[in-house]
């Protein structure tokens, strides 16, 4: 059915991670936790990178956007989780609905991108080493950051753009936690044929073109790495993109579960799955895995702690 510009429908009703009472407290609790988790984490690396000095490097600028992006992205969700599961406020408005859409594209590009920028960081490091501080200046770091976020923007509002002009004639109700596009293109009553080509060519190259990024960077890297003779030098090579690469198979591979498996073996509880692990998981989990592996990083992290201390004694 073809619809006009108008919609009928005012406001959607999120239905959450479960509709049984005896859940809805745990689960508050368990979001909460994780909740606090990100921001005091993504946080805690910010600040230790804007005040060691050693830190201020390609590499730890990528990974501070990274958390703050991680910070961003968790909050577009979460918040209202929360209030899903202890006010039952399901309703979430159609322009909120939107706004929430938008803010969720733009993130998980920014993320998808920044992980493909530190891999050719990464890169450039391990293969180019005697060119590295010539190759990645601080113009070109500046400029790799703010072209993603103009990518990402321009994404997000395609998105959004093209949502607004559906129609939704009866049905609002989402089986899920936020607005995601998929189950929202299935409640319209209009003709949702360009925002799936949309999404399949446009989404789908965004997603796609970062991760042979990272791909191709890690061939290269991988091969240099054999050609080093010692032992020690390979594990010192490869341990400076090892926390690189968990976050990058912890993010991909929920994306790929979610979206690249065939339809006949998608179930609402395993999406559901996914989706937690990409939108509060991971970036609860960057701070620790990038902190827990990286010497440099926990010296700094020590010294903001120590400060901290100092000041309220």
């Amino acid at each position: 059915m073809r619809g006009t510009n108008q919609t009928s429908v005012s406001e959607f009703l999120l239905l959450g991670l479960s509709r049984q009472p005896q859940q809805q407290q745990p689960l508050f609790l368990l979001f909460l936790i994780m909740y606090l988790a990100t921001i005091l984490g993504n946080l805690l690396i910010i600040l230790a990178i804007g005040t060691d000095s050693r830190l201020h490097t390609p590499m730890y600028f990528f990974l501070c956007n990274l958390s703050f992006v991680d910070v961003c992205f968790s909050s577009t969700t979460v918040p209202k989780v929360l209030a899903i599961h202890v006010l039952g406020s399901q309703a979430i408005s159609f322009s909120g609905c939107l706004t929430q859409l938008y803010f969720l594209c733009v993130f998980a590009d920014m993320d998808n991108f920044l992980l493909a920028v530190m891999a050719y960081d990464r890169f450039v490091a391990i293969c180019h080493p005697l060119h590295y501080t010539t190759k990645m200046t601080r113009q070109l770091c500046v400029l790799l950051v703010v072209g993603s976020w103009i990518v990402a923007n321009l994404n997000g509002l395609l998105h959004t753009l093209l949502m607004a002009r559906l129609s939704f004639c009866a049905d609002n109700i989402i089986p899920h936690f936020f607005c995601e596009v998929t189950p929202l293109l299935k409640l319209s009553c209009s003709d949702t044929h360009l925002n799936e080509l949309m999404l399949l060519y446009v989404a789908g190259l965004i997603m796609i073109a970062p991760f042979l990024c990272i791909l191709v960077s890690y061939i290269l890297i991988a091969c240099a790495i054999l050609r080093v003779s010692s032992t020690s030098g390979k594990w010192k090579a490869f341990s400076t993109c090892s926390s690189h690469l968990a976050v990058v198979c912890l993010f991909y591979g929920t994306i790929i579960s979610l979206y690249f498996n065939p339809s006949s073996s998608h179930s609402s509880g395993k999406d559901m799955a996914a989706a937690v692990m990409y939108t509060v998981v991971t970036p609860m989990l960057n701070p620790f895995i990038y902190s827990l592996r990286n010497r440099d990083m926990k010296g700094a992290l020590r010294k903001v702690v120590a400060m901290k201390f100092a000041t309220t004694q």
